[in-house]
């Protein structure tokens, strides 16, 4: 099977917003990449794949440029380069590099480019760190809106050893998700459910929650936020990410009308951007 890149380089001040709209060809079997063309300088974004182009074609403009690589598994590359990492009490690891976890963390198995959240991106950061501040006492009942990879319903597992749920509205995202629950031991715990928001049966027959966990862009977030309200307990907790710091007020702005109060917050930076974490407590 043929291997290919798509390549464009674009301004500082746009990349961000760029790399957002290729958020989708990322959870999927195309490995999405950027890097700083030179300091303060333009960005080159650039997408791997194999065979058909069709939907990688249907998503980006005419401005790309296309070049065909050798026979090569750039999925499997991109893997190859994820390396373990300490996150809050975690240590996140892929399958292919288990060792030199220090004592007392705990391990998150992940491997790159199965579907979207490894750990490594501020977003994902921010979560796991928040995650580990909570009360156990106060979290019996929890879901992950949005799932991806799985990997934040399975740190709740590991991390209060009680069931957790989780869903996405990508049926392949929520199969590897269970896949992943599977490979670190918490498979009993975790359930997943291909569902927009909470409108899967087997998300919202639950309700309350104690905490809503979600990971996802700022938009999505503020049109979630009154299924969100309704869907958890008073004195519950949402903790949303996924959004820049410059678009945290509208977030926050629309949280506050439904009945939410800020609690804390975390700044973290990927790539030259910074985004931030908020734990929000409905009133």
């Amino acid at each position: 099977m043929s291997s290919w890149k798509a390549w464009t380089v674009v301004p500082a001040d746009d990349r961000v917003a760029r790399e957002q709209a290729l958020e989708h060809l990322a959870e999927k079997d195309f490995v999405v990449t950027s890097r700083e063309v030179s300091r303060d300088g333009p960005w080159r974004l650039e997408i791997f794949g194999h065979g058909d182009r069709s939907e990688v074609q249907a998503a980006i403009d005419a401005d790309w440029r296309w070049e065909d690589l050798p026979d090569k598994d750039w999925v499997a590359e991109n893997q190859r380069s994820f390396r373990p990492f300490a996150v809050g009490p975690f240590w996140v690891h892929p399958s292919h590099d288990a060792g030199g976890r220090p004592a007392g963390l705990l391990p998150l198995q992940i491997d790159a480019g199965l579907a979207f959240g490894t750990g490594t991106h501020a977003t994902t950061r921010g979560c796991l760190e928040m995650l580990a501040t909570l009360d156990p006492v106060e979290t019996i009942s929890s879901v992950d809106v949005g799932c991806g990879s799985g990997i934040l319903a399975i740190a709740m597992a590991k991390l209060w050893q009680r069931p957790v749920l989780g869903g996405d509205n990508d049926a392949e995202a929520v199969a590897v998700a269970a896949e992943n629950a599977g490979l670190n031991g918490v498979g009993d715990l975790c359930r997943f459910a291909t569902a927009a928001g909470l409108t899967a049966p087997e998300l919202a027959a639950p309700a309350p929650y104690d905490l809503i966990v979600a990971n996802i862009l700022a938009g999505p977030l503020v049109d979630l936020s009154d299924a969100f309200a309704a869907a958890l307990r008073p004195g519950g907790r949402v903790l949303l990410s996924g959004l820049l710091v410059e678009q945290a007020a509208l977030v926050l702005s629309a949280y506050r009308r439904r009945g939410f109060e800020f609690e804390r917050r975390l700044d973290l930076e990927t790539g030259g951007a910074w985004w931030r974490t908020l734990l929000l407590r409905r009133s």
